[in-house]
């Protein structure tokens, strides 16, 4: 059983973390606190220059960490010593541009001899995701599913073929609030595949019902905001958080 589909036996809660924001030693260090309260799963942001799909503070964040100069291999390296350490799933958030600059087939290898699980590419096309099956066979690392909110009829046809995980993105409290029944039902009638919910900044009331409908959630920008605020003093605050959001699940 692979580390992603050993998560699901329970609730999964997945931290969202910008690596390298401010520095590589913060991140480990709120790794080291989501885990210790509840986190089961690692979302770790390569940082682009243009993540047009991420909300503002996460955008703030991404431009953070290449202000500070991380680059793609530094995330490599930084991944291969932290799984030393941690045994929970790592799953690359990055856009199509980062893989293909990079070299997709290199960036797969990379990825692969680092530990890390699975790759979402926020930018894919559900049309172009043929573009990496390939390679995420090849390396046997889960192509994640990003399926969004205003899906609509695509979503039972995306839904239908994933794999390991499907990933929600977060979208307005108001859309998310009215459509969030409706795109489960859709999931659960075509797959079994696990699926979270990313809720951004909503209510605690929202938060607990997208995580009743659904395998797990993602906790992104509440986090991005704590580390806005405090820097690097920032990882007991987000471990404390983490446990606040597990607990209500």
């Amino acid at each position: 059983m692979s580390r992603i589909k050993d998560v699901f036996k329970e609730k999964a809660l997945m931290a969202y973390i910008t690596c390298g924001d401010p520095d590589l030693d913060t991140t480990t260090q709120i790794i080291r606190e989501v885990i210790a309260n509840g986190a089961n799963i690692i979302g770790l942001g390569v940082p682009f220059s243009d993540p047009t799909a991420e909300s503002f503070v996460i955008q703030e964040s991404n431009i953070r960490a290449l202000k500070n100069g991380i680059t793609t291999d530094d995330i490599f390296a930084y991944v291969k010593e932290l799984r030393k350490e941690i045994d929970v799933p790592v799953i690359f958030m990055t856009y199509a541009n980062v893989v293909f600059s990079y070299g997709a087939d290199d960036f797969y290898k990379n990825s692969k001899e680092s530990g890390v699980d699975g790759i979402l590419i926020a930018d894919l096309p559900y049309e172009e995701r043929e573009e990496f099956l390939p390679l995420s066979e090849k390396y046997d690392i889960e192509l994640v599913t990003a399926l969004s909110f205003n899906s609509g009829k695509r979503a039972k046809q995306i839904a239908k073929d994933a794999k390991e995980l499907i990933y929600v993105l977060s979208s307005s409290e108001k859309e998310m609030e009215e459509k969030v029944e409706s795109l489960m039902a859709d999931v659960r009638s075509v797959t079994d595949v696990p699926c979270i919910i990313s809720y951004g900044m909503c209510s605690r009331s929202l938060m607990q019902k997208m995580s009743t409908l659904s395998d797990g959630v993602v906790a992104s920008e509440d986090i991005m905001n704590i580390l806005k605020l405090l820097g690097t003093k920032a990882p007991e605050t987000i471990g404390e958080f983490i446990q606040e959001v597990k607990n209500n699940q």
